[in-house]
């Protein structure tokens, strides 16, 4: 299962998903499934993702540069207390990751060390990264999950630290993405 939201379709102008499998009763189950409930993308949601996907490897080349570039600043940073990237030798799901993935990716996330607040300033403190709920696409994008995307799971198993921030570390020049985020960090 894939999403092709978020990556594949890479400039945030489309959502989809896509299921593979080499199951035949499987298969068939699900094309009965889109069918009769009609999950099937638009010609234009078709063609956006297809685009999306001719420009995929060199998208990807760029964002794992610029996360790799940033996640290496951040750690270094005194106003940050941990940073998640499984490209970091220090990531617990580092070994696996490198087992399973050329490369890391573009999402990193990190704990602010002065808790929720200057989490959040830093989150609105950035000029080039978008205070957004997405993420895979060329721009890039910087959350508080505890305000936004986890706000509803505060208080169950599934809470995320409330100085977390999270980072969609888009395309664009690695100097400028990281001078800006040592702006908004202070």
């Amino acid at each position: 299962m894939h999403s092709t939201t978020k990556y594949l379709g890479g400039h945030s102008d489309v959502v989809g998903g896509a299921v593979v499998t080499n199951d035949g009763d499987l298969r068939e189950r699900l094309f009965f499934l889109r069918n009769s409930a009609g999950a099937v993308p638009g010609a234009f949601d078709a063609w956006l993702t297809l685009r999306g996907l001719k420009t995929l490897a060199v998208r990807m080349e760029r964002h794992c540069d610029n996360a790799e570039r940033i996640a290496a600043m951040l750690q270094s940073h005194p106003k940050v207390s941990r940073v998640y990237y499984p490209g970091l030798a220090e990531h617990p799901g580092h070994e696996v990751a490198a087992k399973q993935m050329r490369r890391f990716g573009g999402m990193v996330s990190f704990d602010h060390a002065d808790g929720e607040e200057a989490a959040l300033a830093a989150a609105d403190g950035t000029s080039l990264f978008i205070l957004a709920e997405s993420l895979g696409g060329v721009e890039s994008l910087i959350e508080h999950p505890g305000r936004m995307t986890h706000a509803s799971v505060a208080g169950s198993l599934l809470q995320v630290p409330a100085e977390l921030v999270r980072l969609s570390v888009g395309i664009e020049d690695a100097e400028d993405l990281v001078d800006d985020l040592k702006r908004a960090l202070g």
